[in-house]
């Protein structure tokens, strides 16, 4: 019989994370589901972790060379025979009952609801200053936009920066309409999630299980400018929806400059980072504590 879920993990280089990622899919109380782990052409011991696995659920694919990581959904994608696909990151630890309570979720619902989602949590596993940890909770998004559900209404709030859902590593979708969209973009090296997300929505609803059933492992943040042109791409991609949803008075482009800012300040590129602020909206009175933040380190950089 073909599996409920086809879970699709790209990885590349991470072979000391690899398992613990691996054995939260293993250990799901929703035991009808295959793993598709797709080798990004990685150097490290990745073949040799999985192999290590004893479970006729595991897949193993490996590219010839590096492709990127959604060439490598797309890889897992062709393969998958599940009724539902769910994504998952190769760092990223799902808790036990993610994928059966959000199989319930839709199930429950009627066919116009085609995707659901899941609150997340961050690790830290460095550990994370006692200051930085207080702001990061204080201004953490998720106190005003995670949970959102519905349709098409959802793409604005997910281009303006207001609705952050994970995917890449939340994200549950019929299979049928991950077909239908052609999976994923890639000529997009980052925001590829939301990118793909916001094609899900054009063909139906979004569910949200309001529960933290991901645990999400902080690795870092990518340089600045590979973001700003990662940026651009993403909003060139989506210039009639954003002109559209300006003339509704909503300011995407201000909301990616204060993304932009964020990232050349927390960099040390403070001359780069205080011109985008200057064009980016007016952060909110709870956003500030992190900004400043962004500030502190950027100045650090200098020293």
């Amino acid at each position: 019989m073909a599996p409920t879920v086809s879970v699709i993990v790209p990885t590349y280089n991470r072979a000391d994370a690899l398992p613990r990622t691996i054995e939260s899919v293993l250990s799901q109380t929703l035991k009808s589901l295959e793993l598709i782990i797709i080798d990004d052409a990685s150097e490290d011991d990745t073949e040799d972790v999985v192999a290590s696995y004893d479970d006729d659920r595991i897949q193993f694919v490996q590219h010839n060379t590096n492709m990127g990581a959604s060439a490598a959904r797309n890889t897992g994608i062709e393969r998958a025979d599940g009724e539902y696909i769910a994504f998952l990151d190769s760092d990223d630890v799902w808790l036990p009952t993610k994928l059966e309570k959000q199989v319930l979720t839709l199930e429950l619902r009627s066919d116009d609801w085609v995707a659901a989602y899941c609150e997340a949590e961050t690790v830290h596993p460095g550990g994370q200053n006692p200051l930085v940890k207080w702001v990061t909770k204080l201004v953490s998004r998720r106190n005003k936009t995670e949970g959102a559900e519905g349709g098409k209404e959802l793409i604005g709030p997910i281009l303006s920066d207001d609705l952050h859902t994970s995917a890449g590593s939340s994200l549950l979708v019929k299979s049928d309409v991950v077909r239908a969209i052609d999976g994923f973009d890639e000529s997009f090296t980052r925001f590829q999630d939301p990118e793909f997300l916001i094609r899900v929505l054009k063909h139906g609803k979004l569910a949200c299980v309001n529960e933290p059933l991901l645990l999400r492992y902080e690795t870092g943040s990518p340089p600045a400018d590979a973001v700003a042109e990662a940026d651009e791409h993403f909003r060139r991609t989506f210039a009639e929806e954003i002109e559209r949803l300006e003339r509704q008075g909503i300011d995407v482009t201000g909301a990616h400059h204060y993304i932009l800012a964020r990232q050349y300040l927390n960099e040390g590129q403070l001359r780069t980072g205080f011109r985008y602020l200057r064009h980016a909206r007016r952060p909110e009175l709870r956003q500030l504590p992190g900004l400043l933040l962004n500030v502190y380190s950027g100045l650090r950089e200098h020293v």
